[in-house]
């Protein structure tokens, strides 16, 4: 590409993650076509989110994050209807009685039924800082407390006091404790804007706390660099990768949320260069790399070079956050070829997992959405 080629696609990428005044405007509900594609795939009109790359199956993450979307669509009625069948058939009815169960299954065997009733943290911390954002932009109290009460019982059921160390979130309510001094964590399970939020509405709680431990399961010591799925804690000694539930050890599909939520925090907030700089080793490698890698081994040495597109779009917030403009406008590239004029959706079978990491990054980079430095979430159409 012609240097001039190079500054116009860089000029245009960040006319597209800082948006002046000028080019945002007030968006109405259908204004945003990837979230209308999505729902048109993978939401039922009776507000479940199918992954159909999973025998149909749906998890309390796609139904969080659903609802976060719909709230920056302004897509009230999806909301509403996520949120009725997240109740009616993860939370037996009530998400003030119980946290969701984390997996639902539609099979001739169960006839649509929970398959395992632990739950994840990272979908009820996501599902509560959604609730709690609607109610106040919304004006809808419901909303607000069914959320506050959610959060609180996070609080209570999956955060736990590490010894030696502090609070942290536990993947969820249940497991993850192989030995009595052993704590299996997720970082991707941490986004420092939604704890940050959430300590914001709870000044009390554990979230700011949990929020500053992050970057300890970050360390080089863990992953070189790199953001690993699994980290375990053992009391006197720290901090080092885990094997995961599918018996691999390593940073892949679950760690690549840690560049996305890194990414898209607010340059003001806490803590926000440490946490770029213990991501030294993604930083590194994309730049003499077009593409992210699919998987890392703890000791930095890339395992499988070519990751989905998906792998892609979550790293141009973190791409731009560090300032490797070209790397992001190859990522945006990257996406324009692999964007369906027929579904709508991004790659030739276009995957749940993919086009939720297309959403988050999508939605922000075009100015749909930003997190001020409390983790408050901004939303385009609101007006001030």
């Amino acid at each position: 590409m012609k240097l001039a080629a190079r500054i116009s696609a860089i000029a245009v990428l960040l006319l597209l993650v800082f948006p002046t005044k000028a080019n945002v405007k007030p968006a109405p509900v259908d204004a945003w076509p990837l979230w209308e594609s999505y729902k048109s795939r993978f939401v039922s009109l009776d507000g479940r989110v199918v992954d159909w790359h999973e025998n149909g199956r749906t998890t309390s993450e796609g139904q969080a994050y659903a609802l976060f979307f719909a709230l920056v669509a302004n897509d009230r009625d999806t909301f509403s209807s996520v949120l009725r069948w997240t109740q009616v058939n993860l939370a037996q009815g009530s998400l003030r009685d119980r946290l969701p169960s984390w997996v639902w299954e539609n099979s001739s065997s169960l006839g649509g039924a929970v398959r395992d009733f632990n739950s994840a943290s990272d979908a009820d911390l996501w599902m509560a800082y959604a609730l709690i954002t609607a109610g106040r932009v919304w004006n809808n109290a419901e909303y607000q407390s069914l959320g506050r009460s959610l959060a609180e019982r996070i609080a209570k059921e999956e955060v736990v006091f590490l010894p030696n160390n502090g609070p942290m979130l536990m993947p969820g309510h249940g497991g993850f404790r192989p030995e009595p001094q052993v704590h299996i964590l997720n970082p991707s399970y941490l986004p420092p804007q939604v704890l940050n939020g959430l300590a914001a509405e709870f000044p009390n709680g554990p979230w700011k706390n949990t929020e500053s431990g992050l970057p300890k399961l970050l360390s080089p010591r863990v992953g070189n660099g790199f953001a690993m799925d699994w980290v375990e804690y053992r009391a006197n000694v720290g901090y080092a990768a885990a094997v995961g539930p599918n018996g691999s050890t390593g940073g892949s599909y679950d760690a690549i949320r840690v560049y996305l939520w890194a990414g898209m925090l607010n340059r003001q907030t806490d803590g926000y260069q440490q946490l770029l700089s213990s991501l030294s080793g993604m930083e590194q490698y994309m730049r003499t790399h077009p593409i992210p890698p699919e998987r890392v081994a703890p000791d930095g040495s890339i395992i499988s070079e070519s990751s989905p597109v998906g792998f892609s779009a979550a790293t141009i917030p973190f791409l731009i956050a560090i300032g490797n403009l070209q790397a992001a406008t190859d990522q945006e590239a990257r996406l324009k070829k692999e964007f369906s004029e027929v579904t709508g959706l991004y790659g030739k079978e276009p995957s749940y997992y993919d086009q939720n990491l297309v959403l988050f990054s999508k939605g922000w980079s075009e100015g749909r959405y930003r997190f001020d430095p409390d983790g408050r979430l901004w939303l385009r159409w609101r007006k001030p």
